[in-house]
């Protein structure tokens, strides 16, 4: 072996324990699809009796059968995101070109989040833009659609759709109730 070869393998020799250090922070790394911010206070939200991997896959086929293409989908994330659809000419549009009238054209996204041990909490955000402007995130512009909007009439069939095939935890159930006025207390004599 020669003097060279020698020198260069004892510069490249790396301890075992920076290769234990390197799988281990990228074992505890997270990778993720998800988008990098939670969804709207104000979305659609519903517990289901059914895991999030579930959810999320009968969700993906649930999308396609509504008309509307899946842009990002991941079971493991538990992560739906359509593309833009126009709900007037029943169309998806894939560039921000094809946009003709923004406030008919929306986007659903569902964040599906476990609960408790076989349940799931989904998340639906039905956004549309009511301008365009390419200096700001798009996520700057986005408004939740109205109960009255068609957008959000298709995001609540969806729901709908899944709260009939998973069903709905009695707890979440007896939350949705009214609950009764309290009885009047006896007057004392």
């Amino acid at each position: 072996m020669s003097e060279v070869a020698r020198d260069l393998s004892l510069l490249l020799r790396i301890p075992h324990s920076a290769f234990r250090i390197l799988f281990f922070v990228a074992a505890c790394t997270p990778i993720t699809t998800r988008p990098d911010f939670r969804p709207d206070p104000r979305a659609l939200t519903v517990v289901l009796d059914g895991r999030p991997e579930r959810v999320t896959a009968v969700l993906d086929s649930l999308v396609a059968a509504e008309s509307l293409e899946v842009a990002h989908a991941n079971v493991r994330d538990g992560y739906v995101e359509t593309a833009w659809y126009d709900t007037q000419a029943h169309r998806t549009r894939h560039h921000e070109r094809e946009i003709t009238n923004l406030a008919a054209t929306l986007k659903i996204r569902f964040w599906a989040d476990p609960w408790v041990p076989g349940q799931t909490r989904l998340t639906t955000e039905p956004v549309y833009r009511p301008r365009y402007d390419p200096s700001r995130p798009e996520r700057d512009l986005e408004v939740i659609a109205s109960k009255e909007h068609e957008g959000y009439k298709i995001a609540q069939r969806l729901v709908d759709k899944l709260k009939q095939k998973f069903g709905v935890p009695k707890a979440a159930q007896e939350q949705g109730r009214p609950t009764p006025p309290p009885s009047p207390s006896p007057t004392p004599p």
